[in-house]
């Protein structure tokens, strides 16, 4: 009977070295159908000192129930060439989701569309901002060096049809703000959005602009003109917002992530006596005192901070944070002083696109090794953007992007469950850059290995037993 008993187990092992085999290599294929789509926004044309600041609804975007992986953009000329920053400030880009009913046309470009209206409802974000910055990815002049891939085995669900009213279809919208500094008198201060540049004493919404407010939005909105030398001429330009979308087909080995956005300017207090819910109130951007006209901090380095409740608890799986120029990073801290992230700029030091030298081409992005960093529920949070203020900067932004894991969701998978191995060949590889194909096939191949090496092990032992203690007949068919 124990005779018999080696040899079943002999067997079993082989059965289970064959069935593990096509499933394990259906997972990790699944997981790696990365597919690429690259699309135009619509063309704006844009001449030295003029600005664009348009919104194009209905955008073309990849169909069904996908995951996406990563979101990447740039501005391109007609030969879809990347254009310079020095020549067309990137002021910023977002894309935003929402839901159209079926039976109401729109065009491509509506700048007044608005989504206070039945036909439209807007798909935010998790928060906290979302009434102020509802987008579900954006960047700046720094969308060329900063890594947005979401890694192995998250994704961003989106187009998932339970979740779409009946009646309605999942849309997408693009924001655009450029400025043409061709010419520019003052460079810096056409792309700070300073007013005495922009010659303008009412918003977009004919509304007075204060004199204290110096620059910022309100006065680089669309069809505005910064002020360029005298006499310099510039030929007019047809530009495209060139955006690349990876992504995956939902399936059932996925784990959701949750997109949070915080910003600095947040006016959010805890409520502690009355129990009311304050409403976060995210003002977006901000104005940077030099240093000879307030008190220095800490060395001619201005810091703005606020503290927020976060709502829910989870993994952060990937964070970045947003500045302008004149940014030396930001820092999220978790409630009890630990470093949640901390973001920093990458400045330019040439001229060709992408390392253009006075820019901020480029935000150091965080990758925790899942499972590492974790955020509670009801956890105070502390976002701290810091900025040289060395010289005056008008309208600049310390927002903070985090895509989140939420506890409560199960994770069962192989992929899941090995996510530590997936998560540290990313980093190493620099934070979801390159090919994740690659870190796979790694697992694979490990995983694979770990299990010859132990399945040869119990073979070769139970012959060592066998020979040793029997005769080697009774599984001679065996060892064949």
């Amino acid at each position: 009977m124990r005779f018999n008993s080696k040899c079943q187990l002999l067997v079993l092992a082989g059965l289970l070295l064959i069935a593990i085999g096509p499933s394990l290599q259906t997972r990790l294929r699944n997981e790696n159908n990365v597919k690429t789509a690259t699309f135009l926004s619509p063309n704006f044309v844009l001449e030295p000192g003029s600005v664009i600041n348009k919104f194009y609804y209905n955008i073309d975007f990849p169909k069904g129930h996908i995951a996406i992986k990563s979101f990447d953009a740039e501005v391109v000329d007609e030969s879809r060439n990347p254009v310079p920053l020095h020549a067309i400030y990137l002021h910023h880009w977002l894309v935003a989701r929402y839901y159209q009913r079926k039976v109401f046309g729109v065009s491509k470009y509506n700048g007044h569309l608005g989504f206070n209206q039945s036909d439209f409802i807007m798909v935010r974000n998790s928060g906290i901002c979302e009434m102020d910055l509802p987008q579900y990815f954006g960047l700046g002049s720094e969308t060329r060096k900063t890594v947005t891939y979401v890694p192995d085995p998250y994704g961003i669900e989106v187009g998932n049809p339970v979740e779409v009213p009946p009646g309605y279809d999942e849309r997408w919208f693009l924001n655009v703000h450029a400025i043409d500094t061709r010419g520019s008198k003052d460079m810096l201060g056409c792309t700070e959005c300073r007013c005495d540049l922009y010659n303008v004493t009412k918003d977009e919404y004919n509304r007075d602009i204060e004199p204290n407010y110096i620059g910022g939005l309100r006065c680089c909105y669309d069809e505005t003109r910064c002020r360029t030398r005298e006499g310099f001429q510039g030929p007019k330009r047809s530009l495209y917002l060139k955006y690349t979308v990876k992504y995956v087909n939902w399936h059932a080995f996925i784990v959701p992530v949750k997109i949070y956005m915080l910003d600095v300017t947040d006016t959010w207090k805890k409520q502690e006596s009355t129990g009311l819910v304050s409403r976060h109130h995210c003002q977006i951007e901000y104005e940077v005192e030099s240093c000879s006209a307030a008190v220095a901090n800490n060395g001619c380095i201005h810091t703005k901070k606020t503290s927020v409740t976060f709502p829910n608890g989870g993994d952060v799986i990937y964070a970045v944070a947003h500045q302008h120029p004149g940014g030396v990073g930001s820092t999220l801290l978790g409630e009890d002083g630990r470093v949640i992230c901390s973001s920093h700029p990458i400045y330019g030091e040439g001229k060709q696109p992408g390392n253009e030298a006075g820019f901020i081409v480029g935000m150091s992005t965080c990758y925790p090794r899942p499972g590492s960093v974790k955020i509670s529920e009801g956890e105070t949070l502390t976002l701290l953007s810091n900025y040289s203020s060395d010289q005056r900067h008008t309208g600049v932004m310390g927002l903070f992007y985090i895509l989140l894991a939420e506890s409560s969701r199960k994770s069962s998978s192989i992929l899941h469950s090995g996510d530590d191995v997936v998560g540290i060949l990313g980093w190493v590889r620099g934070g979801g850059g390159g090919s994740w194909m690659g870190d796979i096939v790694i697992l694979h191949n490990a995983v694979w290995a770990i299990a010859g090496f132990g399945i040869a092990a119990l073979v070769a032992a139970t012959i060592t037993y066998q020979r040793q203690r029997e005769r080697e007949e009774v599984c001679e068919w065996l060892l064949l």
